[in-house]
């Protein structure tokens, strides 16, 4: 056993016996680890250790200290999600507990919001998620099925929540604050620069803008190989505005616009994986707008509304392929791809209560229509054909806790979608009713122990590229006869908070789940010449384990992800392609309040492992290096700098979701100031 598989293999055990065996102190609970921070994806607000479910908050003080390029590098310790794609920030997609495929179109499978707004796109050799870091103040995570209830059917993998920046996060004393930023990496000469500007408008008015420019060439892996098509430059922004207004305030009102752009000419055609598809020109357009009313009625707990109206449109317009004078494929044609989605969520929240229970019932209906754009200078394109996705969901779901012990957690809902071909297309309408019923509990032994476990099941609809696709030789070989997948999962985990471990004032946070899902009538993908592209094929299985760990002190900080997902394909036994090696995540880290510094080393250490003969990965491990200075006090005190350095050992590796090998050594640093007025 090599030395890496004893690491991973001692890190569960030690997870495990950690929390079951360690010693509880009666230190009350004065220090806060990310397991402590509060969730609001759940329906209602609830601290993420407490929640009947795997769920992991990502603030935006880790956001800024991270410095990323792409939103993937943001859940380094997030246990069971990794993004997928190369390190092109046009290839990134996301995978959750083995659901997300570099080589298939699995977006539909993982659902992903920005402020309230669903995220969609799907596209032959290019991710599904534009976006910059920096736009973004909070990160949820939500692993597993259960989501699907709040935020729609065919959440096999689970849910990101991004939020964006808020003007309160900047303003203290002040009515105006304004942030600048500038950063640089040194593996690929990366340059990111950014203002925030952030006013009180009045009692009741906040405002925020924000612009973010963020340019860089290709970088190279741990070998010196440089990654052709890498290199970008990226120009987003954000509009935020909130209101307040009634009765104390009770109702506000959030306007968010964010917009990413970026535009190259001769990048590579394949973004998900260096291919020889040649080069090609590409300007790809990001929007999301969103609308947002909250009512938490004064005196009456029968009403706590919240509605999102949203609009989200991903355009990508693509010309001067290098390929396009040698083959008549589509592919190379200048086109057009986007998809346009508008929809609109209300929401309520009920409280009840009792002399020993508190219940909440959350209800709601979600309407969105999805219109999908796929042309070239030849007309429409077959495997990307055009279509209207427009889906009615209704649900409900409550929350029971008797005691203040027991948590039970039912819900179901029920989507009714419709899937109509784009003109031209003479191929009858899909349509179907996804039912997603759920039921979880959590239960807390003692002040200091808690288990949980919760059943699911949901139902993902085809998509219109999987339905309508059709073979540009004879126009009626399309997949009428797709049936819905099913996924049908179970957990159980337990959870332990610790306080006063060492000293007077720490906290060690501990929490583990088993996971098991089976999947029926998996969609995929078929090459078979007269036959139609997609098809319902075996069942798939998925389980493991996930641990997530953090201990908390004045002076010292650890963090701990472990993830170990093992699926497999039922009809062959091998270990499915979107699998992820088992990996852990660690941290360690110290902090020196008086002179503000923060300081420490950060691990990733994957298996390896094998997806069948030849299609073998070796496992590896990557170690960073970070201090973060903010001065306390004296004329340096609006100021903050932070310096990394990534791969220390320039390392070379290939994670087996990248299709590219890693980046090698990188220095980077960081300059922020901030102005008051």
């Amino acid at each position: 056993m090599t030395n890496l598989k004893r690491a991973l293999l001692g890190a569960t055990m030690l997870s495990s016996a950690t929390l079951f065996t360690a010693t509880s102190a009666t230190a009350q609970d004065s220090v806060e680890t990310p397991l402590g921070r509060i969730v609001l994806g759940t329906g209602t607000s609830g601290v993420a250790i407490d929640t009947p479910q795997a769920v992991t908050v990502v603030t935006e003080d880790e956001i800024d200290r991270a410095q990323a390029t792409t939103v993937g590098e943001l859940f380094d310790l997030v246990p069971g999600v990794q993004p997928i794609g190369s390190g092109r920030v046009a290839g990134e997609s996301f995978n959750i507990r083995g659901v997300g495929e570099l080589t298939s179109s699995d977006e539909s499978r993982i659902i992903i919001t920005v402020d309230g707004a669903t995220k969609f796109y799907e596209q032959y050799r290019l991710g599904s998620f534009f976006s910059d870091p920096a736009l973004y103040r909070q990160v949820e995570v939500l692993r597993g099925p259960a989501s699907s209830t709040l935020y729609g059917a065919g959440a096999l993998g689970g849910v990101i929540n991004f939020e964006t920046k808020d003007a309160s996060d900047f303003l203290g004393a002040t009515d105006t604050a304004v942030r600048t930023r500038l950063s640089y990496g040194s593996n690929s000469d990366e340059i990111a620069t950014s203002v925030i500007v952030a006013e009180r408008a009045g009692e009741n008015m906040e405002n925020l803008f924000a612009l973010n420019y963020r340019t860089a060439g290709n970088y190279v892996d741990g070998d010196g190989n440089e990654i052709a098509g890498s290199e970008f430059d990226a120009i987003s922004g954000l509009v935020k505005s909130r209101l307040t207004f009634g009765d104390d305030n009770a109702q506000a009102l959030t306007v968010s616009y964010t917009r990413w752009n970026s535009d190259l000419d001769d990048t590579e055609y394949s973004q998900t994986g260096t291919l020889g598809f040649g080069t090609v020109d590409r300007d790809i357009t990001d929007q999301t707008l969103a609308i947002r009313y909250e009512n938490s009625v004064l005196g009456n707990n029968l009403y706590d509304l919240d509605v999102v109206l949203s609009y989200s449109d991903t355009n990508v317009i693509q010309s001067d392929s290098s390929l396009g004078m040698f083959s008549p494929s589509s592919l190379f044609m200048d086109s057009e791809y986007a998809y346009q989605t508008t929809s609109l969520k209300v929401e309520n929240t009920a409280e009840f209560s009792g002399g020993n229970y508190e219940a909440y019932v959350t209800a709601g209906v979600q309407l969105s229509q999805q219109e999908r754009v796929a042309e070239t200078t030849s007309g429409v394109i077959g495997f990307h054909p055009e279509g209207t996705d427009t889906k009615v969901g209704v649900y409900a779901q409550g929350e029971f806790i008797f005691n203040d012990r027991l948590t039970v957690v039912p819900g179901i809902r029920a989507d009714f979608i419709s899937l109509e071909a784009g003109d031209g297309l003479a191929f009858a309408d899909f349509e179907e009713v996804a039912v997603s019923p759920k039921l979880a509990a959590h239960y807390e032994i003692n002040d200091t122990y808690a288990i949980f476990g919760s059943v699911a099941r949901t139902q993902r609809a085809p998509t219109l590229d999987e339905i309508f696709s059709y073979d540009d030789s004879d126009g009626e070989t399309y997949s009428p006869d797709l049936v819905s997948e099913t996924a049908t999962s179970a957990e159980f985990g337990a959870s332990a908070s610790y306080f006063g471990v060492f000293t007077a004032a720490d906290a060690l946070d501990v929490k583990a789940t088993l996971f098991y899902s089976e999947v029926d009538d998996l969609i995929a993908r078929d090459s078979t010449a007269g036959t139609p592209y997609y098809e319902n094929v075996d069942a798939a299985k998925i389980y493991g384990l996930e641990v997530e760990a953090a201990y908390e002190a004045d002076n010292m900080f650890v963090r701990a992800a472990y993830s170990d997902v093992r699926g497999e394909d039922e009809a062959t036994g091998e270990t499915l392609s979107s699998i992820p090696a088992r990996n852990l995540s660690l941290t360690v880290g110290g902090r020196d309040q008086q002179r503000g510094l923060e300081y420490g080393w950060h691990g990733s250490f994957y298996d390896d492992i094998s997806y069948g003969v030849g299609d073998d990965y070796d496992g590896y491990a990557v170690h960073d290096l970070f201090v973060d200075w903010q001065p306390q006090s004296g004329a340096l005190q609006a100021y903050e700098v932070g310096f990394r350095v990534n791969n220390v050992l320039d390392t070379q590796y290939e994670n087996p979701l990248a299709g590219d090998a890693g980046e090698g050594r990188s220095y980077e640093v960081s300059l922020t100031r901030t102005f008051e007025f």
